[in-house]
C-alpha cells in the first residue's frame, strides 16, 4: 500500500479562517501556500500577504512562534496557479457561497496534481453539491474538512465524504490530520452544518430563547453555562463574541435556508434572535470589532441591553444555590434542576432538556453513532461531556421520561416525541447509548466500536466516552511500585513493555518529597530491570513544580535546615535523572513550571506536546529555581559558548537569566525551545494522545543506539564581572517600573548563581558547586516576610502577589 506524503499544502482563501489554517500548518512544519484574489497594482499577492501579517495581531495567537508567519508563502490566482501541482493537499476556505466555490474549482482543477486531495473547509454547505461540477477523477479525491475556530487550539476536525469519495482518501487524510496536525477526527454525514455546529448552534439558539423566556441577562447566562455546566469557560454569549457574530449569523442562515420544518422540527427556533440582529445592524461583530454582546471600556466590562440599545455594566453572577446544584452527582443534579422553582434553575433544566431532545431526534440523520455526537461536542465546543454522556450518567430512562413529559406538556421547544429506540430495545434495556462494546447506531440497530485505522495504534490511551470499554492508564499494565505520590509501571503490550513509566499522582502533579523519593526509586528500577524510563501522566499538567504546601510543615517545625535538606535531595535526584545509565525521557504535556521544568530539563531527552508551556516561575512566589534550574541555565550557556567562535560567555547567558528573572513561560513547545527549555534534539508531538507512544519509542531508540549518559565535566562561568553587567540591566528594569524592588532582590540572587558567584570570569565549576549556590539563595529567601507573603497568597488565593 502506497504511503500518503503531504509535502506541501495550498490554502485557498486568506480570510480569518484560511489564514489561521495556514498558520497551523506552519506550526507543525508543513510548507504552505496561501492564495487569494489578485490585487490591482504592483503586488498582486498583497491580499494574502496582508492576511499573513495580520496573524501576528490575533489573540489567542494562531502561531506557536509569532515571527514564523513569514514561512507562509503568499500567492494569487493569476500568477501562481502552477504551484498547485506541487501540493498534495489543497484546502479551500473561501466565503460560503456555492457559486463562488464552483467558479474557483473550475479555475484550479486543471492545475492540480493527479493524486492531489481537494478538500473544502465549508462549515455547512452540501459536500455532494459542491462536488457536482468536478471532473470524475477529482470528485473521487474531494471531501469536506471542517476545522473549528481557532484551528490551533480546537481539537476537532470533521471529515465529510461524498458518494464518490474513495474510502482511502478519507483514511489518508484522517492519518495526516491526526498525527501531523494533532487533531481529533469525527466523520460526519453530509447534512447542513454537519455534527458539532448542528448540535452546538441549535443549542446556542435554544439558550437564547430560554434566556429571553426566563428574563436572564447575558452575564448570568454565561456564568451558568460556562465551567459550572462543564462547558467552555466563556459560556454562551462570550463564546459567540469570540467566534464572531457575523460567523454565527452565517451558520444560522445555513440552517434557515437548508433546513425546513419537515427536516427539522426545531426549525421555528432558528430565527435570527432580535438581539443578534440588532448587534449586526450596528456593525458590532464581537471580539473582532471590540463590541458584541459584551464591550470592554478600560477595565470595565459592559453588556449590550436590547431595550435601550446601549451598553450597561456587566458582571452579575448566578445564584449560588444553582452552583451547588451543579456540583451534585448527575442523577440528583438533573432532578433538582427539573424541580427548581427559580428562573435560573428552570432555565438550566430547559437547555439541558432541549439538548437531549435535539440530539436524540437528529442522531440518525447527522452521525453514524452517538459517540460521534458526544466527541464532536467535546472537541468542537469544549464540553466536558457530550449530551448523550450526561443523559446516560444521570439515568437513561429517568431522564427520558422527564424529557418526554415536558414534550407532552408543551414545555419543550417542539412537540415531536423522542425516537422509539430511546424507550424500547437495546438502548433502554442496557441503560444508555454507550456500552463496553461500542456506541449506538440507530441506522443499524447495533452498538458499534470506534473506527480503527493504523494511525490510532499510536494512541495507547485513546480518548473514550462514558460507558465505553478501554484501558485506563491509571490502572493498566503491570505496577512495579505505587504509593499516594507516584506509580511506576509498564505497558501490557509486547514491544513496549521494556521501558518503565513513572506517573505522578499528586494534585497538579506537584513535586513533593514523596515524588522525589519515587523518582529516585524509578531510576533504580529502570537501571536494574528496564531499558529506559519515561516520566508521563495521562492528564495535564506535566507538573506545576515543587509542592510548597507539603514542605511548609517541615519548615515550621525545623526551620530553614529542613528546606535545605529537601532542596539538596531534589537536586540529587535531578542529577540522577541526568546521569542515569538508561535513557530518561520527559513526556511533557501542558504546564511544566518551576520544579516541573527542572525535572524535564534534567532528563536525557524531552518529548513535548505542541501545547506545552515551560518556564522557571519561582520568582512569583519570592524564590529562585532551587532544583537545578539555574545550574542548567549556566551549564547550557557554557556549552553553547564552547560551540561558538567567540570567547564571551555573557551573550549566551543573558536570555536564560532573563527568562528565570522575569518568570517567562513559553507559550508553546516551540516557544519553550527558543527559551532553551527544549533542545533542537527534543521532539515536538502535535497530538497529545500520541505522546506516550513517541516517548517510549524514543527511549527504545536511544537504548538501541547504545545510549551512554553525558560525562560530568567542569564548565566556565561569567563570574563577578558578568554579574555586574547583569545587575546594571536590572537597575534599569527596576527604575523603569518593570520589576518591583523585591523582584530586583530576587533577580540579584539569580544573577549570583548563574554567574558562579564571587569568582573570576572563566572560572571552571561543576554542577554541584552551582547547586550549592542555589540552595543558599533559596534558603535565604524563604525566611523573608515578603517571600512568605507571596507563598501564602498563591496557596490561599491561587494568584501571584507582586509585593
Amino acid at each position: 500500500m502506497s504511503k500518503f506524503h503531504v509535502r506541501r499544502v495550498a490554502v485557498l482563501g486568506a480570510g480569518v479562517m484560511g489564514a489561521q489554517i495556514a498558520a497551523h500548518l506552519v506550526n507543525v512544519r508543513v510548507p504552505v501556500v496561501l492564495f487569494d484574489l489578485p490585487k490591482e497594482g504592483g503586488d498582486k499577492s498583497a491580499i494574502a500577504r496582508q492576511a499573513i501579517a495580520n496573524l501576528k495581531k490575533l489573540k489567542p495567537s494562531p502561531l506557536v512562534v509569532a515571527d514564523e508567519a513569514e514561512l507562509i508563502q503568499p500567492a494569487n490566482y493569476e500568477e501562481h496557479l502552477g504551484l498547485l501541482a506541487e501540493c498534495d493537499l489543497v484546502i479551500e476556505a473561501i466565503a460560503e457561497r456555492m457559486d463562488w466555490k464552483h467558479q474557483l474549482y473550475a479555475r484550479i482543477a486543471p492545475h492540480l496534481g493527479q493524486h492531489t486531495i481537494l478538500a473544502t473547509n465549508t462549515s455547512g454547505l452540501s459536500i455532494r453539491q459542491l462536488a457536482e461540477p468536478l471532473p470524475d477523477g477529482l470528485r473521487a479525491r474531494f471531501c469536506g474538512i471542517h476545522f473549528f475556530n481557532p484551528p490551533r487550539y480546537m481539537p476537532l476536525v470533521e471529515l465529510i465524504a461524498t458518494p464518490a469519495t474513495r474510502p482511502e482518501v478519507l483514511d489518508q487524510l484522517e492519518a495526516f490530520v491526526t498525527t501531523t496536525l494533532g487533531k481529533n477526527v469525527v466523520r460526519a454525514k453530509d447534512t447542513p452544518n454537519f455534527i458539532a455546529n448542528r448540535i452546538g448552534i441549535a443549542g446556542m439558539l435554544s439558550t437564547m430563547v430560554e434566556a429571553e423566556r426566563y428574563g436572564l441577562t447575558f452575564d448570568i447566562v454565561d456564568d451558568l453555562t460556562g465551567k459550572r455546566l462543564g462547558r467552555a469557560s466563556s459560556g454562551t454569549f462570550r463564546t459567540a463574541d469570540v467566534v464572531g457574530l457575523d460567523t454565527l449569523a452565517h451558520v444560522i442562515r445555513t440552517m434557515q435556508t437548508q433546513l425546513s420544518p419537515e427536516l427539522d422540527p426545531f426549525y421555528d427556533t432558528f430565527a435570527t434572535p432580535k438581539v443578534l440582529q440588532a448587534l449586526l445592524d450596528k456593525g458590532h461583530l464581537g471580539q473582532k470589532t471590540k463590541a458584541g454582546f459584551y464591550k470592554k471600556v478600560g477595565r470595565d466590562v459592559l453588556r449590550f441591553d436590547l431595550a435601550s440599545g446601549e451598553y450597561v455594566p456587566a458582571g452579575a453572577k448566578a445564584d449560588e444555590v444553582y452552583g451547588r446544584m451543579l456540583k451534585k452527582p448527575a442523577p440528583e443534579r438533573l432532578r433538582l434542576l427539573r424541580n427548581a422553582e427559580g428562573p435560573q434553575g428552570r432555565f438550566l433544566w430547559a437547555i439541558l432538556r432541549n439538548s437531549f431532545h435535539y440530539a436524540a431526534l437528529h442522531l440518525q440523520s447527522i452521525a453514524e453513532t452517538a459517540r460521534d455526537v458526544d466527541q464532536a461536542m467535546r472537541w468542537g465546543f469544549g464540553m466536558s461531556q457530550g449530551p448523550f454522556e450526561l443523559w446516560q450518567e444521570a439515568g437513561w430512562l429517568d431522564v427520558a421520561r422527564m424529557v418526554q413529559d415536558d414534550i407532552d406538556a408543551g414545555r419543550a421547544l417542539c412537540r415531536v416525541p423522542l425516537p422509539a429506540w430511546v424507550f424500547e430495545g437495546p438502548v433502554a434495556e442496557r441503560g444508555g447509548v454507550h456500552q463496553p462494546e461500542g456506541s449506538w447506531n440507530p441506522s443499524t440497530g447495533r452498538f458499534e466500536p470506534p473506527r480503527t485505522l493504523p494511525v490510532h495504534a499510536r494512541q495507547l490511551y485513546r480518548e473514550r466516552v462514558l460507558g465505553e470499554a478501554g484501558p485506563d492508564w491509571r490502572t493498566d499494565g503491570t505496577t512495579v511500585y505505587e504509593d499516594d505520590a507516584i506509580r511506576l509501571w509498564t505497558l501490557p503490550r509486547a514491544g513496549l513493555d521494556d521501558v518503565l513509566i513513572a506517573s505522578l499522582k499528586t494534585k497538579m502533579h506537584a513535586i513533593s518529597p514523596a515524588v522525589v523519593e519515587g523518582l529516585d526509586r524509578a531510576v533504580n528500577e529502570a537501571e536494574a530491570r528496564f531499558g529506559g524510563l519515561v516520566v508521563w501522566s495521562g492528564d495535564e499538567p506535566f507538573s506545576v513544580g515543587a509542592d510548597l504546601q507539603a514542605t511548609l510543615p517541615a519548615f515550621a517545625a525545623m526551620g530553614v535546615q529542613a528546606i535545605e535538606s529537601v532542596e539538596a535531595e531534589m537536586q540529587r535526584v535531578m542529577l540522577r535523572l541526568r546521569y542515569a545509565q538508561v535513557p530518561t525521557v520527559a513526556a511533557v504535556r501542558g504546564m511544566a513550571l518551576g520544579g516541573g521544568c527542572e525535572l524535564a530539563v534534567h532528563c536525557a531527552r524531552r518529548v513535548a506536546h505542541m501545547e506545552s508551556y515551560m518556564g522557571l516561575v519561582e520568582v512569583g512566589v519570592g524564590l529562585i529555581p532551587g532544583a537545578g534550574g539555574l545550574t542548567y541555565i549556566a551549564r547550557r550557556a557554557a556549552e553553547n559558548a564552547r560551540l561558538s567562535t567567540g570567547t564571551d560567555l555573557l551573550p549566551f547567558l543573558t536570555d536564560g537569566f532573563k527568562a528565570a528573572a522575569m518568570a517567562t513561560v513559553g507559550t508553546s513547545a516551540l516557544e519553550s525551545r527558543k527559551l532553551g527549555y527544549l533542545l533542537d534534539s527534543d521532539i515536538v508531538v502535535p497530538h497529545r494522545d500520541e505522546l506516550l507512544y513517541v516517548a517510549l519509542r524514543t527511549a527504545q531508540a536511544m537504548r538501541e543506539a547504545g545510549y551512554r549518559p553525558p560525562l560530568p565535566r567542569l564548565f566556565p562561568v561569567a563570574g563577578r564581572s558578568g554579574k555586574a553587567t547583569i545587575l546594571g540591566q536590572l537597575v534599569n528594569m527596576r527604575d523603569g517600573g518593570f520589576i518591583t524592588a523585591y523582584d530586583f532582590e530576587i533577580a540579584q540572587r539569580i544573577a549570583h548563581v548563574v554567574t558562579g558567584g564571587d569568582v573570576d570570569p572563566g572560572t571552571l565549576v561543576n554542577e554541584q558547586y552551582l547547586m550549592k549556590l542555589e540552595r543558599e539563595a533559596f534558603c535565604a529567601l524563604i525566611v523573608q516576610p515578603k517571600t512568605q507573603q507571596r507563598i501564602m497568597a498563591l496557596l490561599n488565593d491561587g494568584k501571584p502577589l507582586r509585593n
